[in-house]
């Protein structure tokens, strides 16, 4: 009965993962994923060095014949090993920083448009996060509801806020997770570089109805944007 049940959940749970956080479509994503990877290669490095040592020390000093009745001599002090365990940490820390810190710069700088940004050159598109739906206004004014429609290679600025509680824009193919607070503006910037379907979500928790908080991206050329902007 307990296996039937956990299989039961882990069907669930999978066919409920429509949405691929390390499939990055934009520039945006590439950064993001890329530290993902970086981190993860760290841990995974971390965790290999720790799990030989823990096998071989396992073995070399297991307790085996008279050796199991014998109280072994205290260990002395080893300034090299605690010298070395206490730097190698800190620079495992320094390799995932500096890309971190460059990496939240330059986005940072995107979105501002100071130190070389593109601020100037983004089409801006405004969103409005509210129980239980987003809504999307472009730069002519054409509003659409829980449908957001981008053009390929264009560098978009997006001008969130909300209309009653904290809701969270995300779309993981294209972007990072953003708070929309009421009552104040945050931005993101990103540049999708394929064209395509993608789903986007409220990543908050905002209520009964928070699984209604999502919405489709679409991706799409020049022309076909424009064609849709300019259609009523």
């Amino acid at each position: 009965m307990n296996k039937r049940v956990l299989s039961f959940f882990v069907i669930a749970f999978l066919t409920g993962c429509q949405m691929r956080v390390l499939n990055p479509k934009s520039d945006t994503a590439d950064t993001l994923t890329n530290l993902i990877y970086l981190s993860f290669g760290i841990m995974m490095l971390v965790l290999i060095i720790v799990f030989v040592l823990f096998v071989y020390f396992l073995r070399k000093f297991r307790e085996k014949g008279e050796a199991k009745f014998n109280i072994p001599p205290d260990e002395k002090e080893n300034k090299w090993l605690e010298i070395t365990w206490t730097i190698v940490p800190v620079l495992l820390l320094a390799i995932l920083a500096v890309p971190t810190v460059k990496a939240t710069y330059d986005l940072t700088s995107k979105v501002s448009g100071s130190a070389g940004g593109s601020k100037g050159d983004a089409m801006i598109v405004e969103v409005v996060g509210q129980q239980y739906n987003w809504k999307f206004t472009y730069e002519n004014g054409k509003e659409s509801y829980d449908e957001l429609v981008l053009p390929v290679d264009q560098e978009v600025q997006f001008r969130l806020t909300s209309n009653d509680v904290i809701h969270s824009f995300w779309i993981p193919n294209l972007s990072g997770k953003i708070d929309v607070l009421p009552g104040k503006v945050t931005k993101l910037s990103f540049k999708p570089r394929v064209e395509g379907a993608y789903q986007g979500k409220c990543a908050e928790f905002c209520g009964a109805e928070h699984t209604l908080m999502r919405f489709e991206t679409k991706v799409m050329s020049q022309e076909s944007f424009e064609n849709w902007v300019q259609e009523e």
